[in-house]
């Protein structure tokens, strides 16, 4: 827990400060969340199959849309670690110039292949992007996706991932609170929906948490 907490905490007052014991209440919520979204969809596909076996298109109907749900959610996790490239090529070398200096050498490197910062925090391993992160928590089997708002929209993707990172560094229970959750759920979901290039990192997150 850092000595003093992110400035931007301030803004939004009304949220409770997030720490291991709120995440886990929030991450049921989520599941439950989903499945009252699910639920409903696969009880009818049920019940018409046991009224009526002829109605095995309506069903079918039924189950691709509590299939099509989960895969909704997961997309607009995964959009969070999406790149928004603003910037001209020169500012952004020299904004990678800067992230080089503030992470390792597995970091760097895992950055140059994925466009991905590895962190390791206490309330899971997180992977910082652009326009937010991915914390998968630990055992390595379930993933929150947080949309976070760079003040300096303009600025070039590195610099985006190295103002992220600095502030969880700083406080990571106040980066949590001010992030928008977008999803939690199975890493697997996560992973299918991420662009191809940023799975690696995502397998390394899930290897570290566990």
């Amino acid at each position: 827990m850092a000595a003093e907490p992110l400035p931007e905490v301030a803004a939004v007052y009304w949220r409770p400060r997030v720490d291991a014991r709120r995440l886990a209440r929030r991450e049921r919520w989520w599941t439950a969340y989903s499945f009252a979204h699910v639920g409903p969809f696969l009880g009818i596909a049920a019940l018409l199959m046991a009224l009526q076996p002829l109605a095995f298109p309506l069903a079918a109907i039924c189950v691709a849309h509590a299939v099509l749900i989960p895969m909704l959610y997961a997309s607009r996790g995964a959009n969070v670690v999406r790149s928004k490239a603003t910037g001209t090529e020169a500012a952004q070398a020299r904004a990678l110039g800067l992230l080089g200096d503030l992470v390792g050498h597995d970091a760097r490197e895992l950055h140059a292949r994925t466009g991905l910062v590895l962190e390791r925090g206490e309330l899971g391993v997180w992977l910082v992007g652009p326009a937010g992160a991915i914390l998968v928590r630990p055992g390595g089997r379930r993933a929150d996706c947080w949309c976070v708002r760079v003040a300096e929209p303009d600025i070039p993707p590195a610099d985006r991932i190295a103002h992220l990172l600095l502030a969880l560094r700083a406080d990571e229970a106040g980066f949590a609170t001010v992030s928008n959750l977008a999803f939690s759920g199975a890493v697997r979901r996560v992973r299918g929906r991420i662009p191809r290039e940023m799975r690696p990192a995502l397998d390394a997150a899930a290897k570290a948490a566990r």
